[in-house]
C-alpha cells in the first residue's frame, strides 16, 4: 500500500493506524512538517472536515491567504492528497488530519459521504492501493531507505559523541553549549526519533547537579553503544537486534501467539512528552504469571483513549511486541465484563526485584526501570530521601527521585503507618519509583487490602 501526497508528486509513506499517534509523528520528513502537523491536528483549525470509517477523513484547512487547501487521507488505503504547494510530503495538513483519526478526534461534520472532490480522488487511489505484491514491494523499499537514512545519522552521532569527548566534558555546561538540540534535530532529520530522544536527555545531565560529568559520561557511553549496536545489527541475534531497533525508534507490530489470561491492572499514568501524552498501564496475569505493558498516546492536550483502572481485572487476549524484553503488548480482544479485585499479586524481596532487573539488562542494556511486586517492605525516611525496607531481611530500596515530589508518595506512608505492606512499581538505576500499593491486610482502614493508585 502506498501514501502519497499531492498526486503523482508526492514521496510513498507507508500504513497508518488509526491507534498510533506517534506512528504518525514518525512520518513527517521534517520537524517544520512535524510541528504544522501538531497544530493542525485539533478540530478546530478545519472547516467541512468529516470521516467515513476508521480510516478516512477529509477538510477544508484555511490559509494564511484565505485560501482553503483541500486534504483527504485513506488511511485504510494508505494514501492522502493536499492541495498545498509544500515541498516536504507528508504535508502538514496530512500528518494534521492523520493525528485526529490518531487521537479520535470529533469531526465538524458529521459521519457520511465524502465531497465530490475528495470522493473522486478516493475512486482513483483506491484500486491502485489494492495491489498487494507491488504495495508490499513498495513498503520493503521505504523501509530500507529509512535504514539508510538512521544509519547516516548514527555515523553523524558517532563522529559528534568522539569529538565531545576528545574536546572534553567540561564544555558541556557552558549556557551557549547547542550540541544537544542540533544534534537532535539532525537524528529527526535521519528518522531516528530514539536518538534524537537520548540526545535531547544528555542536555540536561549538566544542570543535574554534582556529579554531572560522570554521569553525563555513563550516558554517553549507553548512546555509543546503541549508535554501535545499530551500525552491527545483522551480527547481532534477533532478540537483541528487535530491541535496537525499536530503541532507535523503528515502529514494530506486534507478533507471536495472543496470550489470553485474566489480567489485573496493577497500575496506570501519564507522562507528557512536548505535545503528545503517552499512558502507561501495567497488568498482571493471573494465570501466565507474565507483566505487560500496555502503552497509548493522545494529541493535543487530549488523553489517551484506553483507560483501565488500579484493580480492575479483565479476561483478554494481548499479544506481546518484538524487543524489551517481551514487556510491551498490545490489549486484543476482550471477554465478558471486568471485575474488581483486592488482591495483590506475588513479590518478592528488594534484593529479588535489583537481580531481576539486573538480568533485564542483559536483554536491553538501555532499559530504565523493570516492573517488580515488593512484599512486606516498609517505607521509611532516610538521609536523601525515602526508601523501602523490608520487614523480613532489612533489604532496601531507595524511592527514586521522581517520586518524591509526588503526593504518591505521601499516600504510601500514610496507607504503611509504619506496618508492611505491598507496593507495585518499576525498579531501575535511579531507584524504586512505586505506581500503587495494598494496604496492611491487620489494618482496621476501609481501604485495607485495597489497591491505592499512586501515580
Amino acid at each position: 500500500m502506498v501514501l502519497s501526497h499531492g498526486g503523482e508528486s508526492g514521496r510513498p509513506m507507508g500504513p497508518v493506524e488509526r491507534r498510533t499517534v506517534d506512528r504518525v509523528l514518525e512520518l513527517a520528513p521534517d520537524e517544520a512538517s512535524r510541528a504544522s502537523g501538531r497544530a493542525l491536528g485539533a478540530e478546530s483549525a478545519w472547516s467541512e472536515a468529516g470521516r467515513a470509517g476508521p480510516g478516512m477523513a477529509w477538510g477544508l484547512c484555511p490559509g494564511t491567504d484565505g485560501t482553503q487547501y483541500r486534504t483527504a487521507v485513506d488511511a485504510n488505503g494508505s494514501s492522502s492528497t493536499c492541495s498545498c504547494s509544500a515541498g516536504a510530503s507528508p504535508c502538514g495538513h496530512v500528518l494534521g488530519l492523520l493525528l485526529l483519526l490518531a487521537a479520535d478526534a470529533p469531526m465538524p461534520s458529521p459521519p457520511g459521504d465524502p465531497p465530490p472532490w475528495a470522493a473522486q480522488w478516493l475512486a482513483e487511489r483506491r484500486p491502485e492501493a489494492s495491489g498487494g505484491a507491488a504495495s508490499r514491494a513498495a513498503a520493503a523499499r521505504r523501509a530500507a531507505r529509512r535504514a539508510e537514512r538512521v544509519t547516516g545519522g548514527a555515523q553523524e552521532l558517532e563522529q559528534r559523541l568522539a569529538d565531545l569527548l576528545r574536546g572534553g566534558l567540561a564544555t558541556a555546561d557552558r549556557p551557549d553549549y547547542g550540541l544537544w538540540e542540533e544534534t537532535a534535530a539532525r537524528m529527526v532529520d535521519a528518522q531516528a526519533p530514539g536518538l534524537a530522544h537520548r540526545v535531547r536527555d544528555l542536555g540536561s545531565v549538566a544542570a543535574s547537579g554534582p556529579g554531572w560529568p560522570v554521569r553525563l559520561l555513563e550516558q554517553c557511553a549507553l548512546l555509543h553503544l546503541l549508535d554501535s549496536a545499530w551500525l552491527g545489527l545483522d551480527r547481532l541475534p534477533g532478540p537483541l537486534a528487535a530491541t535496537v531497533r525499536t530503541r532507535v525508534g523503528l515502529t514494530a507490530s506486534p507478533e507471536g501467539p495472543a496470550v489470553r489470561d485474566r489480567w489485573t491492572v496493577l497500575a496506570q499514568y501519564d507522562a507528557p512528552d512536548g505535545r503528545i501524552v503517552t499512558r502507561r498501564i501495567w497488568l498482571y496475569g493471573e494465570e501466565s504469571g507474565r507483566t505487560a505493558l500496555l502503552l497509548s498516546y493522545g494529541a493535543q492536550g487530549r488523553a489517551p483513549a484506553l483507560a483501565l483502572p488500579v484493580s480492575t481485572v479483565i479476561d483478554a487476549e494481548v499479544r506481546p511486541y518484538p524487543g524489551g524484553g517481551g514487556l510491551r503488548a498490545e490489549l486484543g480482544q476482550r471477554f465478558g465484563e471486568p471485575v474488581v479485585t483486592a488482591a495483590p499479586p506475588p513479590g518478592g524481596t528488594a534484593a529479588d526485584a535489583v537481580a531481576a532487573y539486573g538480568d533485564a539488562l542483559r536483554d536491553d542494556p538501555w532499559l530504565d526501570a523493570w516492573p517488580a511486586v515488593l512484599r512486606d517492605v516498609i517505607p521509611a525516611p532516610s538521609s536523601d530521601g525515602w526508601q523501602l525496607i523490608g520487614a523480613a531481611d532489612g533489604s532496601a530500596l531507595p524511592v527514586a527521585p521522581s517520586a518524591l515530589s509526588r503526593p504518591g508518595l505521601w499516600k504510601l506512608v500514610a496507607l504503611a503507618g509504619g506496618s508492611p505492606l505491598t507496593v507495585f512499581g518499576e525498579c531501575g538505576h535511579r531507584g524504586f519509583d512505586p505506581l500503587a500499593a495494598w494496604g496492611p491486610e491487620s489494618s482496621d482502614d476501609v481501604g485495607a487490602g485495597a489497591a491505592v493508585a499512586l501515580a
